[in-house]
């Protein structure tokens, strides 16, 4: 069974922005899947588990991002 778990990301203006958000958010344990929509900053993670929120936050600051 999986779950999902949405997040608002602040200042991601590009596909690069997107992509190193991406790429940090994936080293998470569990994380299967990652949708972002650029125009609205959505970050939505599907998992096996569910994901620890501190973790989200840490992964999306190590990309030079913050959620709102």
């Amino acid at each position: 069974m999986s779950t999902t778990q949405t997040y608002t990301v602040t200042g991601m203006t590009c596909g690069h922005c997107v992509a190193s958000v991406t790429e940090e958010v994936e080293e998470i344990s569990g994380v299967e899947k990652i949708d972002i929509v650029l125009e609205t900053g959505s970050l939505t993670i599907t998992s096996s588990e569910p994901v620890d929120d501190a973790a989200v936050k840490t992964a999306v600051e190590e990309a030079g991002y913050q959620l709102a």
